[in-house]
């Protein structure tokens, strides 16, 4: 019975890494919610809504809560799918008050880089690593995975994102150039971009750590500082999200509660009637 069920587990994991197209991270949590679920509830092929929201009851996130139940519904049912159970069940997700992404303004992101000494192989790497992550919207992950053919023509061309689709980036001048001076002075030689010091792709420990010793912050909020600056600037909505690789629109929207933001503190700071 062990066996089967490892078996319904393996199988799982394949339908969210090629039916889902989920990245491994996102699959092991759902594996760990279950797991923690059996060991709480037991046979997985016999829960009942009930029993659900009592063990979901011992979490106040809602965060936390809502990607426990996300594990749990998808994982009941790929079961009835499969026809290993008879109930389909869905529980609806608990409802999380939107907040806006943090984000840097261009002037705040240079003045972190004028800290940056540029004498240095290294100094020229972290300068052109955060010029990079604020032109082109990549996650971390993504950054870290490109290599030197994937950057042509001011053109980036990102294979690894989420969910595994590849999306092309046009970067601005200034990062390219950045980028450029950092890799002409290298003495390593590897196809990757981003480096360490012994030759190897840079961690994601060590990316944190050059963003959040210039800026303050982790290398995501240049991310979100790249979508905001296009969406205060007027850029479509559609354009953004094709930008960022997201998959739904809704995704992007977040952004849309920055421009509302923006305008509503124009108005306030400008208008007669406002003061």
């Amino acid at each position: 019975m062990k066996k089967a069920y490892e078996d319904i587990l393996s199988s799982f994991e394949e339908y969210l890494e090629i039916i889902k197209a989920l990245d491994a991270k996102s699959i092991n949590a759902y594996i760990t919610d279950l797991r923690q679920l059996e060991k709480k509830l037991g046979d997985l092929l016999k829960l009942d809504t009930m029993s659900i929201l009592d063990y979901l009851s011992e979490f106040d996130n809602k965060r936390t809560l809502n990607r426990k139940l996300s594990s749990i519904n998808t994982f009941v049912n790929f079961c009835h799918y499969k026809k290993l159970a008879k109930t389909k069940l869905y529980i609806p997700m608990a409802k999380v008050p939107k907040s806006l992404p943090k984000y840097l303004s261009f002037q705040e992101i240079e003045l972190g880089l004028s800290k940056i000494d540029r004498s240095t192989q290294i100094g020229k790497r972290d300068y052109a690593l955060i010029l990079f992550l604020y032109a082109s919207g990549c996650r971390i992950s993504e950054a870290l995975s490109i290599q030197r053919g994937d950057l042509v023509d001011g053109w980036l061309r990102i294979r690894y994102a989420k969910g595994a689709k590849e999306r092309m980036v046009p970067v601005a001048p200034l990062a390219v150039e950045a980028v450029e001076s950092y890799l002409e002075n290298s003495d390593i030689s590897s196809p990757y971009i981003w480096l360490n010091y012994r030759g190897e792709i840079l961690s994601r420990i060590t990316a944190y750590k050059i963003t959040k010793k210039y800026l303050g912050v982790s290398p995501h909020v240049l991310r979100h500082s790249f979508a905001s600056s296009l969406i205060l600037g007027g850029a479509d909505l559609r354009v953004v999200q094709e930008l960022l690789g997201h998959s739904s629109l809704n995704t992007t929207q977040i952004y849309t509660h920055i421009e509302a933001k923006h305008l509503r503190e124009t108005i306030v700071k400008y208008h007669p009637l406002a003061k």
